[in-house]
């Protein structure tokens, strides 16, 4: 069984094209896809919304989620400043297990909102993870403290971030992989699934999904560019996302 655990949608409006509900006018002849629809045609049993930094789009996408027969999973990539750097963030995916963890997760998302803005964004301190963790699962990948760590091959640096996350989340922390063609996805899959094996965390894999469909990519580069204020022939700009990042089947 495959389930996507790593997905944006509109309400992140920064990276993503994925629609929760349809519009409320349609044009004439407009074939309006959403979420839940598209993962309803795909069989997937479940299927998570982790928008960066909020949870705009939880109670929508619960009710539909649920109206279309599919288990709704909550989460949210959420921002956490690094000790003692400002300028240096790491992006984890928090999960939610129970009714304790999604009211720990809306505390720490509004909190960040209120206490932890830094560069413009929210961020959440460690000491706030280490108080209000349960009913939460973390999902720490290659933008993870441990994936950067793996990746600049500090080995010693990724086993001590590994310590702490797994005591603040016992039984409830997963090395995240991914395989959307980006830079360093390969380098990091191999890195993290070694050193998973080393020292005993699951691994789950996922796909960080931004748009339905893979032919929507060039509109979702389009989004990319409005919010990063240049266009899209610009050779300057950042290429961080790929055509793969679409609702895959689980085939």
């Amino acid at each position: 069984m495959f389930a996507h655990l790593h997905l944006h949608t509109e309400f992140s409006l920064v990276d993503s094209l994925i629609r929760i509900e349809p519009p409320a006018r349609k044009s004439a002849g407009a074939n309006v896809q959403t979420l839940t629809g598209c993962a309803a045609k795909l069989g997937l049993p479940a299927i998570a919304v982790t928008d960066q930094d909020n949870l705009f789009a939880m109670v929508k996408f619960y009710k539909m989620a649920e109206g279309a027969g599919i288990k709704p999973i909550i989460g949210a990539d959420v921002s956490l400043q690094e000790a003692g750097d400002p300028d240096s963030a790491e992006c984890v995916t928090l999960l939610v297990q129970n009714q304790t963890g999604d009211r720990n997760l809306t505390r720490l998302v509004s909190r960040a909102y209120g206490e932890g803005q830094a560069r413009g964004r929210p961020r959440i301190h460690r000491s706030w993870l280490e108080e209000a963790n349960d009913g939460l699962i973390a999902l720490s990948g290659r933008d993870g403290e441990i994936g950067k760590a793996l990746l600049a091959g500090r080995l010693d640096h990724a086993r001590s971030a590994a310590d702490w996350w797994a005591r603040h989340f016992p039984d409830r922390l997963y090395l995240e992989i991914t395989r959307c063609g980006r830079p360093n996805d390969e380098d990091h899959l191999a890195a993290a699934v070694g050193f998973a094996r080393t020292v005993g965390l699951p691994v789950v894999a996922s796909n960080d999904v931004r748009f339905l469909e893979r032919g929507d990519y060039d509109a979702h580069e389009a989004r990319v560019c409005i919010n990063q204020g240049r266009v899209i022939n610009d050779e300057r700009r950042p290429r961080d996302y790929t055509p793969e990042q679409y609702l895959k089947s689980a085939e």
